[in-house]
């Protein structure tokens, strides 16, 4: 099964092949990443498509689904790289998974039981994802925390983040914090495997950004008199 993996919630964004095994949800062969440099996505995402597939001697339609983190990031990057898919989802009638950065960082932990994922939004605030590990991934919640509310919603938890600032942080707190790398794009293909073959996909009408927070643009609209 050829699947398509993109990612530009960060940034830098990236675009990748995978390979899944349709009988085994954790087997994924990452064929080939292209990374994007920020602030272009949208001149570089669908050139980039292209060219990958075109190496590899492979055309749109060998791509049986879309893998596509849609949260939590940029405003910018996340409305670029989601419009490609639906627009791709809508032309070749292939499904389309949706995973949350947040909770492919709490499954690349490896951890079991209640884990805590977390990942720095800027202006002091975290993006937190609370998960629950077992045999199944069950998400527990998923939103914009200040530093405070991050305090008293971890506590008792381990800690994944990918940010070394927020994990001293939380070291600082007495927590329990593990730093690990960004979500790859072998994590992202591998959760949105499960979910595809859980039957957990969307519409391209139906694909959603998960921003967390309001634009700068709602915020000013929302305070104006």
């Amino acid at each position: 099964m050829l699947l398509l993996v993109t990612d530009t919630s960060g940034k830098q964004g990236s675009v990748a092949l995978a390979r899944g095994d349709e009988r085994n949800r954790n087997e994924v062969e990452v064929i080939e990443v292209a990374f994007l440099a920020g602030g272009m996505f949208s001149a570089q995402l669908v050139p980039q498509i292209a060219a990958l597939l075109d190496k590899h001697d492979l055309g749109k339609a060998d791509i049986d689904a879309f893998i596509v983190v849609s949260g939590p990031g940029s405003f910018t990057g996340l409305r670029v790289g989601l419009a490609a898919i639906k627009a791709l989802g809508e032309i070749l009638k292939k499904p389309i998974v949706a995973v949350s950065l947040l909770e492919v960082l709490a499954i690349q932990s490896r951890l079991q039981g209640k884990v805590v994922a977390l990942l720095d939004a800027g202006r002091g605030d975290a993006y937190f994802g609370a998960y629950e590990i077992g045999a199944s991934v069950r998400v527990l919640q998923e939103r914009l925390l200040s530093k405070d509310e991050f305090f008293s919603a971890a506590s008792g938890s381990t800690v994944i983040t990918a940010d070394p600032a927020w994990a001293a942080v939380a070291r600082e707190d007495g927590l329990s914090a593990i730093h690990v790398d960004r979500a790859s794009a072998e994590g992202i293909a591998r959760l949105g495997l499960r979910k595809l073959q859980a039957g957990e996909t969307v519409s391209p009408e139906g694909l959603e950004a998960n921003y967390m927070r309001r634009s700068d643009a709602e915020m000013f609209v929302k305070t104006s008199p």
